[in-house]
């Protein structure tokens, strides 16, 4: 596949800037506890009964049931390795906040999972630094090997030399979010949208948007004042801008949207000058917020994208008021089968490639996902010995292939089988079973597995080779993926400075309300109510009053030290 090649080659290429002091340092085997069962590809069993805390988000849209522990996800995992999983569930929607209040009460479970960033507990000693147990877990060094992760493992490693999240590992960055259009209003409008998405720009589609609209008020299906885009994840409960904003600012080498954050304060790597900078303030950032900003000036995107629900633009999109909006791998199946539901076949969805702006960069450049912490209080009350015992488990439940497919797939011959598909055999659901979690859609009969019993949920299954991650990608999806390697890129991923708990504490200092200062800018640039040419200055004067120089060059400063 193309784009394995090109993201293997630049990472090979730029693997002398991120060496791995961890995986350097030889470490002498500790004494463990005997009764258990491991190895690479092995099932772990403990011999007796073990009870292990753990941490779960849950989320509103496919809340945990009872039949998940009785007879699902969990219940499955216990009869296969004899750990019962005592689960702590907080929402989803405060989920970090929960996590981040029960390390520093000393209270927290052995096991958190679905951690984005273990930067904030480095310091405070609440969590174990996972790098100096990994020998230990056979099925992470053996993904390490084979598909060269140092160099990205290397990217999550602080200033000791050692990593406190155990990642998910992908054998390539996979693009999960993308546009999905009304081809049949499009084709009707005169615009091939399989053509135009091979070169197309931003600007190039508000041009296309433009002209689709006009079709549409020329028909009667919507008035000039109508917009035809309103777009999901980026408002209720989103303070920066979400996806569409990642996905542009991406295209414009901006980190934006879900891409930034208080501990980066738009903070990237210019490759060329070998040093970094701001991406909020630069000239870059003036053309990806003018660009966004033209799709509301004229007409074709709803400023209320920024503020609704998640569930008003689906019914947008559905009911046929809107032409396009995002989606993702696991919602594709749904939302075709949304919009056919209300409109009839004959409304014809196709998933595109989505446009490029100064480059044609995918928005995903890591293959490094989300991952595992590991409490201090879980060595504690373990011991050593217990203790490694759980790492064994743990490097099972988030390494192995086997506890892969459980987790994501339920267990074989109770809600899936293998089935010959073009002489290949492939994973299938077996009759009477949907998932809306792998995107795989059925009829209002059907049992949701993911509902029901907890499979293919986001807490325990990430990351893995191509192959696996790949296993319940429908047709559709298997199309954009080839597309993907045809014309988009994947940049090369930026290396990181680490900076001491001292250097970290500072600049978190600055990058918190930095961030705050930057999001709230761009949205009123991009929705119009501050004037991107009038008030530039102001807001680039309100970032350096915010430190955002200092912040870039003590990020420089650790990063040469760290270098020499």
């Amino acid at each position: 596949m193309k784009k394995v090649v090109t993201l293997t080659v630049a990472i090979m290429c730029v693997a002398a800037m991120f060496a791995a002091p961890w995986s350097k340092k030889a470490k002498g085997k500790k004494a463990e506890a005997s009764g258990y069962t491991f190895g690479e590809e092995k099932t772990f069993r403990s011999e007796k009964p073990v009870t292990y805390s753990i941490s779960f988000s849950d989320a509103a849209w496919y809340a945990m049931q009872d039949t998940w522990k009785t007879e699902g996800i969990f219940k499955d995992i216990e009869n296969v390795t004899n750990v019962h999983l005592d689960i702590t569930s907080y929402d989803s929607g405060d989920y970090e906040q929960k996590i981040n209040l029960a390390i520093n009460a000393g209270k927290p479970t052995y096991i958190i999972p679905k951690v984005y960033t273990e930067d904030k507990y480095v310091a405070g000693g609440g969590v174990v630094a996972v790098s100096d147990y990994v020998q230990y877990m056979p099925n992470f060094l053996a993904f390490v090997k084979k598909y060269n992760m140092e160099p990205d493992l290397a990217t999550i490693t602080q200033s000791d030399g050692k990593f406190y999240r155990l990642p998910g590992m992908h054998e390539a960055a996979l693009q999960d979010y993308t546009l999905m259009v009304r081809e049949d209003i499009f084709k009707a409008a005169g615009y091939d949208i399989r053509e135009l998405e091979k070169t197309w720009t931003w600007e190039s589609l508000l041009d296309v948007l433009l002209g689709v609209k006009k079709y549409m008020v020329s028909q009667g299906m919507c008035k000039e004042s109508d917009y035809i885009w309103s777009d999901l994840w980026c408002g209720e409960g989103v303070v920066n801008g979400g996806n569409l904003l990642k996905l542009m600012g991406a295209s414009y080498n901006v980190l934006s949207g879900w891409a930034i954050d208080g501990s980066n304060g738009g903070i990237k790597y210019d490759y060329k000058k070998k040093e970094f900078y701001s991406s909020s303030i630069s000239e870059d950032f003036k053309k990806f917020i003018t660009v966004a900003n033209s799709f509301i000036k004229a007409g074709i995107l709803d400023p209320e994208t920024f503020t609704q629900s998640n569930d008003t633009a689906h019914n947008k999109f559905y009911s046929g008021k809107t032409v396009i909006m995002s989606t993702n791998r696991s919602m594709m199946s749904n939302d075709i089968a949304g919009v056919q539901k209300i409109l009839g076949d004959k409304a014809k969805c196709y998933v595109t490639a989505y446009p490029s702006g100064t480059n044609k960069n995918l928005a995903e450049t890591s293959r490094l996902e989300c991952g595992v912490m590991i409490s201090q209080r879980a060595l504690d009350e373990l011991g050593e010995k217990e203790f490694i015992k759980l790492m064994r488990f743990v490097d099972w439940m988030f390494y192995s292939k086997e506890a892969y497919t459980l987790c994501k797939w339920g267990p074989q011959g109770k809600t899936w089988d293998y089935a010959t598909v073009n002489g290949k055999q492939v994973k299938k659901l077996l009759p009477g079973f949907k998932c809306g979690g792998l995107g795989l859609s059925g009829s209002d009969d059907d049992v949701d597995i993911r509902l029901k019993w907890g499979y293919a949920g986001g807490n325990y299954f990430y990351g893995h080779s191509t192959a696996e991650s790949t296993d319940a990608f429908t047709p559709e999806v298997q199309d954009l993926y080839a597309r993907y390697a045809k014309y988009k890129t994947v940049a090369v991923v930026d290396p990181k400075a680490k900076p001491s708990e001292d250097e970290r504490e500072q600049l978190n200092l600055w990058a918190t309300p930095l961030t705050d200062n930057i999001n709230a800018w761009t949205l009123k640039f991009v929705t119009g109510q501050k004037d991107i040419n009038k008030d530039w200055n102001e807001y680039v004067s309100s970032c350096k009053n915010l430190n955002i120089d200092k912040i870039v060059k003590l990020t420089n400063d650790i990063y040469k030290k760290q270098n020499k």
